[in-house]
């Protein structure tokens, strides 16, 4: 009888840690959609989610600065076309990305220097040429929006420095 005591006691408590190891297996499972779902929301909420269409984090840059703005339909449809007429090649993206890391790692030759620069100028000219369209898109109230909301980021950030500065320790001076 002692025998079928002990291994019933056995299997108990084989099940109990059986059971509790599965528990704690299904914790581990639900906790990392949570956390993919969490960033997800934080990508949507800085502008970098799943947007209408086949428009990435890059091909809606552009428009960043539109939000808040009232846009008709028709405008909307022109600048996607602005923007997707002027997406850059992958081709040129990735030979930036390789120039740039080059660069950082110091091993940049003066043919690849050029080469940056010149592919960072055309990239510049690029974005002007994008900006100069969507200017003429807008009317002169959606500009004279844009134009007031720069002047609060502008005010905002100038407060932040203000602030920055007064929270830095001040370093003391040796003479």
């Amino acid at each position: 009888m002692e025998i079928r005591s002990k291994f019933s006691s056995f299997l108990t408590i084989l099940f109990a840690f059986g059971a509790f190891s599965v528990f704690a297996a299904a914790q581990d499972t639900t906790t990392a959609p949570k956390d993919d779902a969490v960033k997800a929301e934080k990508r949507e909420h800085r502008g970098m989610g799943k947007r209408e269409g086949k428009m990435g984090r890059h091909g809606r840059h552009g428009m960043r600065g539109l939000a808040g703005i009232e846009l008709t339909d028709a405008q909307k449809e022109q600048f996607r076309a602005i923007h997707e007429a002027n997406k850059p090649d992958a081709a040129a993206r990735e030979e930036m990305k390789t120039l740039a890391t080059a660069k950082r790692s110091g091993t940049l030759t003066p043919d690849q220097t050029e080469r940056f620069k010149q592919l960072k100028a055309q990239g510049r000219e690029k974005a002007q040429a994008v900006k100069l369209q969507i200017d003429g898109i807008l009317t002169p109230e959606q500009k004279a929006q844009i134009e007031t909301k720069k002047q609060e980021m502008r005010q905002k950030m100038q407060e932040r420095r203000q602030q920055k500065k007064a929270a830095q320790p001040a370093t003391p001076v040796d003479n």
